[in-house]
């Protein structure tokens, strides 16, 4: 796997079988999309500051506990080439989630095209980001939005591998649905997995169409060792 470029390993992708999962359970996990080569040069960028524009701990804001990094412009090219190459991927998707949700947003099949359109409106910032957890870390349920331009599916790949480097520290995604109670999803990842899921809301069909359902996602407590994740999200920030 490792002679592969990234181009590679996404074009030998099953991305029919990608999209049924997204549609079933807003979330569909890629194996193995890096190698442990990558996930280690890019875990070993936390510590070298002048590759970020800020600096968020957790505790501070109510998130959790931990922190992590937004990459500043450029951002590395194996973290841009993510970007670049996930994004028209995972159009077809979105633009139909969409229509499906009467929801008057196309768009573009390219990403700089889309980061085109971000910016005009003010949304000048990068959003991908590493996160770093320590013992007792975790992070609260979210939702990455940054602005009203957003991309209704991000990323998030494992670069730590569990039970070697860390324990505990699952990532947790919940589903509420209207009149029901949240529906909770641990997702198992190994190091180099990535997991694609939806950023806010996702159709689910009903008796009169489709209706949307809301999800918020974070991870749980870690009881041993660090943990590295790098979050790809495809719209910027205000």
């Amino acid at each position: 796997m490792s002679a592969l470029s990234l181009e590679q390993r996404l074009a030998g992708v099953d991305w029919p079988s990608i999209e049924q999962r997204l549609d079933q359970d807003g979330n569909a996990v890629i194996d193995n999309l890096l190698t442990p080569e990558q996930c280690h040069e890019l875990s070993s960028l936390y510590p070298r500051s002048e590759l970020f524009r800020s600096r968020v701990v957790m505790a501070r804001h109510g998130f959790g506990r931990g922190e992590y990094q937004y990459f500043a412009y450029p951002l590395p090219p194996l973290i841009g080439g993510l970007r670049a190459q996930l994004y028209p991927r995972l159009v077809p998707l979105a633009n139909r989630w969409n229509r499906s949700m009467n929801i008057p947003v196309e768009y573009p099949p390219r990403h700089a095209d889309f980061l085109e359109r971000c910016h005009a409106c003010g949304q000048q910032r990068p959003t991908p980001l590493l996160l770093q957890y320590g013992p007792e870390d975790y992070n609260c349920l979210h939702q990455d939005l940054y602005g009203d331009n957003v991309f209704p599916l991000q990323v998030a790949i494992l670069l730590s591998q569990p039970d070697r480097d860390f324990t505990g520290g699952e990532f947790v995604i919940t589903e509420q649905r209207p009149r029901m109670q949240s529906r909770p999803q641990v997702i198992g990842l190994k190091q180099g997995d990535a997991l694609i899921f939806a950023v806010h809301h996702r159709p689910v069909p009903g008796a009169r169409g489709h209706y949307r359902v809301t999800l918020r996602h974070g991870v749980s407590r870690l009881h041993s060792g660090r943990r590295h994740t790098l979050g790809v999200i495809f719209h910027d920030a205000q």
